[in-house]
């Protein structure tokens, strides 16, 4: 994490003296012992810490070395390298078993067999990699593994291969398990057609149907199932439509007096219990009123907008993923809330146009919450060059690389070369939010002003 205290660093650079506090209020759920330094103005040297202690037990990994370690252990050193270290200091909610969903890989394990279902070890440079069952890891659920279990079953007694280069062909990929805080559990099976006649898809697809409704996998319980025929490492449903082979089409989740509906292609926070924290600091630090114009940029499932819609006096959600936008809509209306709007795409070319037309002097709260990559730089000057947008809160779950790049070109001064005319804003606040007990990992939430 030596790259988040350069990004807090170069950011700070660019802020009024004096402005840079790091005085976050406490959400609930924050011990004493981490947020109190975080208040203190020692974020950077607490998540400094915790980042460093992940990486020594990273370092001390050797997967071409000899073994000092079970392939659990070393698989658990990889995912959650904290694992070892005791928690009971630090956040406390639910801090084992916590993830929502998990995505399974499929290939050769530690004995060489090729339809082993869990985790990467090694890496495709080195040529070296190692699938290990995760059954033994502190943030999956029983569940999660239980499904996973079934699956590596049902691939070891079917006649086609897994896919485990593209180019060398193959069939059986990736599992994807969704569940939610009632149990119920959504399974997604990824599979390669290769040169399958739709005739001999549909035997396999009744094939795997069957496992997981009379056969072996009943035990499983599954809320649904879906299949999706993919020839590449990732789709959406738009480029391969997810086929729902049995059970219900959606999952649901209780959050922040709201109900939830979660489609297998839309985005989620992983940690529920953790989300909830998240999104009430998000809303602490919007500062919404009744006068103001929520515009929520990447938006997934418009859980932060919907939850705050009662406190504005519109909500804008933008979302790439039309799934999700069909959730958020659809969560609208089950829980009365009619001044949100929703609109699928790149946020690039919709926020523009969207900003112009609410151009009428009413003032806009900007929240983003991107992928890993960051924000489209269209998206960065559409917000440095509306002067209706004076609070921004932006979520990162990686606050290095692309981010880093995004937060500069909203703080610096003018640069007409980049298009970048409005007045910077100024970083203010940020709070650490951990999602991601046992992991190196928290998002952090900032927040800008001008």
């Amino acid at each position: 994490m030596h790259s988040l205290r350069c990004f807090l660093s170069r950011v700070g650079l660019l802020s009024k003296p004096g402005l840079l506090p790091w005085c976050a209020r406490k959400p609930p759920g924050w011990s004493q012992l981490f947020f109190g330094s975080a208040c203190k103005g020692n974020f950077t040297r607490v998540i400094a810490k915790k980042c460093q202690r992940g990486q020594k037990s990273q370092k001390k990994l050797s997967y071409l070395g000899p073994l000092d370690g079970s392939w659990h252990e070393r698989l658990a050193d990889v995912v959650t390298p904290l694992w070892r270290l005791c928690y009971e200091e630090q956040l406390k909610p639910v801090i084992d078993g916590y993830r929502n969903k998990s995505t399974f890989s499929v290939n050769r394990g530690p004995d060489g067999n090729p339809k082993t279902v869990g985790y990467y070890l090694g890496s495709w440079r080195d040529r070296n990699i190692i699938c290990v069952r995760s059954n033994l890891l502190k943030n999956i659920p029983e569940k999660h593994n239980q499904v996973s279990q079934y699956y590596e079953a049902f691939l070891r007694q079917s006649p086609l291969e897994p896919c485990l280069l593209f180019h060398k062909g193959g069939y059986w990929r990736e599992l994807i398990v969704r569940t939610n805080s009632q149990g119920h559990t959504m399974a997604i099976i990824t599979f390669h057609p290769q040169e399958l006649t739709q005739e001999e898809l549909c035997v396999q697809k009744e094939t795997i149907k069957e496992f997981f409704t009379k056969g072996p996998g009943a035990v499983c319980d599954l809320t649904s199932l879906y299949f999706q025929e993919s020839t590449m490492t990732r789709c959406s449903h738009q480029q391969s439509p997810y086929q729902l082979l049995f059970g219900e089409p959606h999952i649901f989740e209780d959050l922040l007096g709201l109900k939830i509906r979660i489609s297998p292609d839309a985005f989620f926070q992983v940690n529920t219990a953790g989300a909830e924290m998240l999104y009430r600091t998000v809303g602490e630090l919007s500062g919404v009123n009744s006068n103001t114009i929520l515009l929520d940029i990447c938006c997934g499932t418009g859980v932060i907008g919907l939850s705050l819609a009662q406190y504005t006096s519109q909500v804008l959600g933008i979302e790439l993923v039309e799934q999700a936008v069909e959730d958020a809509r659809w969560t609208a209306a089950f829980n009365g809330i009619t001044n949100c709007e929703f609109h699928a795409g790149r946020a690039e070319k919709i926020l523009p146009q969207l900003l112009k037309s609410k151009e009428d002097g009413q003032l806009i709260v900007a929240v983003v919450n991107p992928a890993r990559a960051g924000l489209h730089y269209q998206v960065v000057q559409a917000i440095r060059n509306c002067r209706a947008i004076c609070t921004l809160v932006f979520v990162s779950c990686k606050p290095h690389g692309e981010t880093t790049r995004n937060i500069i070109e909203l703080c610096c001064p003018p640069n007409s070369a980049k298009k970048l005319f409005g007045e910077p804003f100024v970083l203010r606040q940020a709070v650490p939010v951990d999602l991601f007990p046992h992991t190196p990992h928290c998002e952090l939430v900032l927040l800008f002003t001008r």
